[in-house]
């Protein structure tokens, strides 16, 4: 198996199973050097990216098309119709189906989706979500729950879930999901483990998770990159997870 020069395993179809690189990155609407962000992500090469704060409002399909072309990858789905999350993937993904999903809506609050598809890349077939997780505790903890319901009513035996979750490993929210899926960072470390903020990294509050039956190669924030290009690009620094998904 190759290695890419940020030392994660590079995608590849091997005998029974895939490997996939998935990037979970809050990109803050765009609202910062999009050369920059475009250059972090292309750097890390990934088959899937699970994005948090698309832009949603005046010609935000224009704004994520732009993003897509300048990292040779392809909207997916979401953005201002999941209310933020998107996802985008390379051409070694065949897709299946996709759905935006808003959640419940609570009066003061902001508005909170999932971006969802089910994917097949390399012969196996995954279900992907992004999601961006309330500031409000109580809140956050139901969003956490429609999460693990959503993904067992995709109806796929192997998924991969992600985002921002506003949450530190030790808050229930993440708590309860650690509890159901395997937290990729825990499982295999690798590279850097704070997310927030890009210019002052001190808290995990963004992760990849995995169903059972994934096995996970490493997980991370790249350590490799530009540090003006990731301190640039947006307020959080990316997660990128290389995962080998069986086929069936």
């Amino acid at each position: 198996m190759t290695t890419p020069a940020d030392g994660l395993p590079a995608s590849a179809t091997e005998t029974g199973s895939a490997v996939i690189r998935v990037l979970s990155y809050n990109i803050r609407s765009m609202r910062d050097d999009n050369a920059a962000l475009a250059r972090v992500i292309r750097a890390c090469e990934p088959d899937l990216v699970l994005i948090q704060e698309a832009p949603r409002f005046f010609r935000w399909r224009k704004a994520a098309a732009r993003l897509a072309a300048a990292t040779d990858l392809v909207v997916l789905s979401g953005g201002a119709t999941a209310a933020g999350p998107m996802l985008l993937c390379s051409l070694r993904a065949t897709v299946e189906r996709t759905e935006d999903v808003l959640l419940p809506l609570t009066p003061g609050l902001h508005r909170r989706g999932f971006a969802t598809a089910v994917v097949r890349i390399g012969g196996a077939r995954i279900g992907v979500l992004s999601a961006h997780l309330s500031l409000q505790a109580a809140e956050r903890y139901e969003q956490a729950g429609a999460l693990l319901d959503r993904l067992a009513g995709m109806g796929v035996e192997h998924a991969v879930a992600g985002g921002d979750l506003n949450e530190r490993p030790d808050g229930p929210s993440f708590r309860r999901l650690a509890s159901a899926l395997q937290d990729c960072r825990q499982v295999a470390p690798w590279g850097g483990e704070f997310t927030s903020t890009s210019w002052d990294p001190h808290q995990r509050i963004d992760a990849v998770f995995v169903t059972g039956g994934v096995e996970v190669l490493g997980c991370g924030v790249p350590e490799g990159l530009a540090s003006a290009d990731l301190a640039a690009a947006t307020d959080h620094l990316p997660v990128l997870a290389a995962l080998r998904v069986p086929v069936p």
